[in-house]
């Protein structure tokens, strides 16, 4: 590589056969940026993978100050001298950073710098080494993104089965109180009221018919909320119950089909495919215009297996995303919580299907040998 590397002083044949065994492997390394630096910092050697790293090629960076590959704030702060300088004094220092490229873009760096000195201890340069992190980064923030979200998903679902709970217990026994005082009430009136002025009594008889839809009501918000047949009976009996009401509360034909004998979930898995399912008929019943719809269940040796498919209008998958799409993100977020695959299948006019494939090492309860 013609203009690459500095002029070198050799004493024998032997030092020449080395210092070119040298040259071979440092070029022939791609991954990670390898150069020299003169004791003041500036580029005294160029490997293919510092050009490929950092885009400079040799002739373009030999001979520059290294702090051309530093950030406007860390030049300022003096961070490229100060690295300098701690390897100097303590012949090494390793650093990791935003560094810059040719074209301005940034990376995530992991940078080592070691002196060079001569045989009479003399500081004649540093070797610099530089691995392109960026990566590595990415996945490290993409996992505590799905760490926190699934620490907020399990946050929410505590506290909608908290509130659940509070609505069944508290807010519906009191309802049930309402219901027995306001039938006292009636029978009192049945024996104290004469019989020819009891049919203008209608108030009693709408506020209990009030208190039952009332009540009806406070059972659907609280098993929206945290159904309980999840925690009474499991996840396939709450399919099916989902399903059978989502039939009576739409019209929309709905099957549930459950290959399977019943699956000992553990909390996270048996709520987050529920809420995948009641997503999915959300938007069946908000857009697809469906007659019917199919929810399948199934299991083979490694995966669990959930597709919810209507016969709706469907869509057309390059579309732009509705403002109200943020279910989708959160089915998905479900499932790749879980560790698993969650894909969705339309075109215009042959409905939506909603295919979820989840380990069951990641979603079986433990068995409970007490």
């Amino acid at each position: 590589m013609s203009g690459s590397y500095a002029p070198l002083q050799f004493r024998n044949l032997s030092d020449i056969e080395i210092e070119h065994r040298y040259r071979l492997f440092i070029e022939a390394v791609c991954d990670y940026a390898i150069f020299m630096m003169d004791p003041s910092g500036n580029v005294a050697s160029w490997n293919p993978g510092a050009q490929r790293t950092k885009g400079y090629s040799p002739d373009e960076i030999v001979g520059r100050h290294f702090s051309i590959f530093y950030t406007a704030e860390d030049i300022r702060a003096g961070k490229p001298e100060q690295l300098l300088a701690a390897a100097a004094s303590q012949g090494r220092i390793e650093d990791e950073g935003w560094r810059v490229r040719k074209d301005g873009s940034r990376f995530w760096a992991n940078v080592i710098i070691t002196a060079i000195h001569d045989e009479q201890g003399k500081l004649v340069g540093f070797a610099k080494i530089t691995r392109d992190l960026s990566e590595r980064r990415r996945t490290e923030e993409l996992e505590r993104v799905a760490v926190g979200s699934a620490i907020v998903q399990q946050t929410r679902e505590n506290e909608q089965k908290r509130i659940a709970r509070e609505l069944h217990d508290n807010l519906g026994q009191q309802i049930a109180a309402l219901k027995i005082t306001v039938s006292l009430h009636e029978a009192e009136l049945v024996q104290f009221v004469p019989a020819q002025a009891r049919a203008r009594l209608t108030a009693i008889g709408e506020v209990s018919e009030q208190i039952d839809a009332l009540a009806t009501s406070l059972r659907r918000v609280a098993a929206d909320l945290r159904p309980p047949v999840l925690d009474d009976l499991g996840f396939v009996a709450a399919l099916t119950w989902m399903t059978e009401g989502f039939e009576r509360r739409f019209g929309v034909h709905t099957r549930c089909e459950v290959r399977t004998q019943e699956l000992r979930l553990n909390d996270l898995a048996a709520i987050s495919l529920y809420r995948v399912v009641q997503e999915a008929l959300t938007n069946v019943a908000r857009h697809a215009q469906a007659n019917e719809v199919t929810v399948k269940l199934s299991v083979d040796d490694r995966d669990c297996h959930l597709r919810i498919h209507d016969d709706g209008v469907g869509f057309a998958l390059d579309s732009p995303p509705r403002a109200d799409a943020f279910g989708v993100l959160g089915m998905r977020e479900r499932i790749v919580m879980l560790g698993g695959i969650l894909r969705i299948k339309s075109t215009p006019g042959n409905g939506v299907s909603v295919t979820a494939h989840v380990p069951l090492s990641r979603i079986l309860a433990q068995p409970n040998y007490c």
